[in-house]
């Protein structure tokens, strides 16, 4: 029987015959030796290949070690160049928005912008604002009653007004809003009795937020209300009548966005004269700003 060596013995056989060929410096490639000089290195065919397939790499060593900070440097400029994009359209939109635009008020007032109906003003610090009142805005001074003021606007599908001379003269204009706050002081007791007038009608040229002319109309209208305590008497006499209250109304309108501003201011009649520098404050800083109306098209539910 013929003795096969195992593979293992094969194995180390050839092993140890290619080792001992490199060290004589001979070679045997694909069945032919072939003589290799001392100190160069043999390459396999995969990596004679790589020659052709792959770029060769960079040999100098200053080309291959800046590739990283390099790449660093590019991302930390691209935020540095994004941080200062940022920060210049910031201060592009606080220039040129009305809303952001920063005044310092007078002592004793407090800035409100609205900055969805587009229009902004000074009102005293110590008035507390009114939720539910119907009204855009509505303030009060909480030491008086009938110390007050509230701003309304007109409803963006209602009529478009390019200014208050839409409403006619000021005086024609004036009766107008009379009839109206009349109709909102209506009331359904008995034996109640309004009376009222207007003191004052004007146009000035006013400034809006951008410092632009706008044309402004300012009224002033005097209120009075009689009631008697006895509202079930039988004849007038029975009913005798007294004044309830006596106030002073001053409104100003002003139109932009196509939408009828009116800033309203209300005291008692005697205390119309000491209360003259805080409304001539409220009047000169109501001012409107062009805003994005588009989402106002329909009243809100």
């Amino acid at each position: 029987e013929t003795h096969l060596p195992s593979r293992r013995r094969v194995t180390s056989f050839f092993t140890f015959h290619m080792a001992s060929c490199v060290r004589a410096g001979v070679v045997g490639v694909g069945g032919v030796s072939r003589a290799v000089s001392p100190g160069t290195r043999e390459q396999s065919p995969r990596s004679r290949r790589s020659h052709v397939t792959r770029r060769a790499e960079p040999t100098d060593p200053r080309s291959q070690e800046p590739a990283a900070p390099a790449r660093s440097t590019r991302k930390r400029s691209r935020r540095l160049f994004g941080a200062s994009a940022v920060l210049l359209a910031t201060s592009w939109e606080w220039s040129t928005n009305p809303a952001c635009a920063f005044e310092r008020p007078p002592p004793g007032y407090k800035p409100f912008n609205d900055t969805i109906d587009g229009y902004k003003l000074l009102r005293p610090d110590d008035w507390i604002e009114v939720k539910g009142s119907g009204n855009d805005v509505f303030f009060r001074n909480p030491a008086s009653a009938e110390e007050n003021m509230f701003v309304s606007i007109s409803s963006p599908s209602s009529t478009k007004f390019d200014s208050p001379r839409d409403l006619g003269p000021p005086r024609v204009a004036a009766q107008k809003v009379l009839d109206q706050t009349l109709a909102e002081f209506m009331s359904t007791r008995i034996g109640v009795r309004r009376e009222a007038r207007v003191v004052a009608a004007a146009e000035r040229v006013g400034a809006d937020a951008r410092g632009d002319p706008v044309v402004c109309y300012d009224f002033a209208f005097r209120l009075k209300s009689f009631a008697t305590k006895n509202q079930y008497g039988l004849t007038e006499a029975d009913r005798p009548q007294a004044l309830e209250w006596d106030r002073v109304l001053s409104s100003t309108l002003v139109v932009a966005n196509k939408r009828l501003y009116e800033l309203r201011t209300q005291c008692a009649a005697e205390d119309y004269e000491k209360t003259s520098d805080l409304r001539r404050v409220v009047r000169e800083s109501f001012k409107p700003f062009e805003v994005d109306q588009s989402n106002l098209s329909f009243p809100l539910f």
